[in-house]
């Protein structure tokens, strides 16, 4: 249940729809949100109000979606989550690939076997990156 600010006066609690994100909406919210960062509207590590507000409406114009605060904001807390991985995973390497095709890092099993013997979470990385993270 989500309460409904400035749309429900009454303050009505709601049933929000859950939040169902295929690769066109995951990257429409991420285009926005990379606006939003040029726009200067994340001065540290979060979006400030009118960041927020902004890809809240941009995000329900572009993609009809009317997801509520929470709902992005718990979206973009897992593509942090998801991001560190990565660039923990990745780190100042070099000599590694990208296969466009199947969406994984391109790398030797040598490469791989090292990684996992670091941190077994590593491993769902090997056969799919993040699907709409």
């Amino acid at each position: 249940m989500a309460t409904i600010g400035i749309s429900n006066p009454c303050n009505i609690k709601q049933k929000m729809l859950k939040a169902t994100w295929d690769l066109t909406t995951y990257e429409d919210f991420v285009d926005i949100c990379v606006k939003e960062v040029q726009d200067g509207n994340r001065p540290t590590t979060h979006f400030n109000r009118i960041g927020w507000k902004n890809v809240i409406e941009k995000f329900a114009k572009k993609t009809g979606k009317n997801y509520d605060y929470k709902q992005l904001k718990n979206k973009w807390d897992a593509m942090k989550k998801k991001w560190q991985l990565w660039n923990k995973l990745i780190g100042k390497e070099t000599g590694l690939g990208w296969d466009p095709s199947k969406k994984t890092i391109d790398a030797s099993d040598d490469w791989w076997n090292k990684r996992l013997e670091v941190c077994n979470i590593i491993s769902l990385l090997m056969h799919s990156v993040f699907k709409y993270m």
